[in-house]
């Protein structure tokens, strides 16, 4: 098995690890999870944390063939179209994102110019579907449960998993969102824990558990089976299903769910201009 090369950035303010994977046998590589840096009080975007992206993979010499989506994230906005400007490379998601698309774009009431057909990405993946970065085979999980969208990318002996789990001693994914459900994410972490004990495991997200006090990006199934807080070895799907709805119940709205959505379901594109030039980001009231 080649064994990808991995390099993970990190930004704090959302707590979002984006990664470039690299064939090591050929200057190929691949763009997840990137972000767009966003002012929320200010409504202004900046590049600083995709330009670092940008740096290091011009540095090395790569040459980019994907930039990928684990899913439409509720958490930041994805830098994936300045990234595809500066670097090329194709855009891929999973194909569930038409469903997204369908619901988020009646709750921001988008209209009918805005697709709900998934077109805005070059590749819908569904499960089992391969990519090829360089010499490197990817393939597809669909692992829904957080978004009906979720995907695990498998690269050689690396997975990424999204938001479906984070670090053993944090646990899991919500599932309230629309279209999530905490028995289909039981199930979908039961794919996941089903690869080779010794598959390495990278987060899209770490928030620092009680008592850690640096960040972690990655661990394996291993200890994923034996130590998840939330799914270890041993905790039934009945046990998961109960524990989940009611921590659910508990959390608060992502502090930047309303511009990531809108953005995200467009593959990173803001919305379109109003007729004096300006691009708006709605803020539908009581909906969430």
């Amino acid at each position: 098995m080649t064994i990808p090369l991995v390099t993970h950035f990190f930004d704090e303010p959302t707590n979002t690890f984006s990664y470039v994977v690299q064939d090591p046998n050929s200057q190929a590589c691949a763009i997840l999870d990137s972000v767009l840096d966003f002012d929320y009080a200010a409504g202004r975007t900046d590049v600083r944390s995709a330009d670092e992206i940008i740096a290091f993979v011009r540095e090395h010499d790569l040459a980019v063939e994907w930039i990928l989506e684990t899913h439409v994230h509720a958490d930041h906005l994805s830098a994936a179209p300045y990234l595809h400007e500066k670097l090329g490379g194709k855009t891929g998601i999973g194909a569930n994102i038409t469903v997204v698309q369908e619901v988020f774009g009646k709750a921001f009431n988008a209209g009918t110019e805005f697709a709900r057909d998934g077109s805005q990405f070059d590749a819908l993946f569904e499960e089992g579907d391969r990519f090829h970065i360089g010499g490197l085979e990817g393939r597809v999980l669909h692992t829904p449960g957080h978004t009906p969208a979720c995907l695990t990318y498998v690269i050689g002996d690396a997975a990424f998993v999204g938001d479906t789990l984070f670090m053993p001693d944090y646990g899991t994914a919500r599932c309230d969102f629309p279209g999530g459900d905490a028995r289909t994410l039981y199930r979908s972490i039961q794919k996941v824990l089903a690869l080779p004990g010794s598959t390495r495991l990278f987060m899209c997200h770490d928030y620092k558990a009680p008592e850690r006090d640096i960040y972690q990006h990655e661990t394996t199934v291993t200890e994923q089976r034996a130590a998840n807080v939330h799914v270890r070895n041993g905790i039934s799907e009945e046990d998961f299903v109960t524990m989940r709805s009611e921590r659910d119940a508990t959390l608060g709205m992502p502090r930047l769910i309303i511009p990531s959505v809108q953005v995200n379901m467009r593959a990173g594109e803001m919305p379109p201009a109003d007729d004096n030039g300006q691009v708006y980001l709605k803020v539908p009231i009581n909906t969430f």
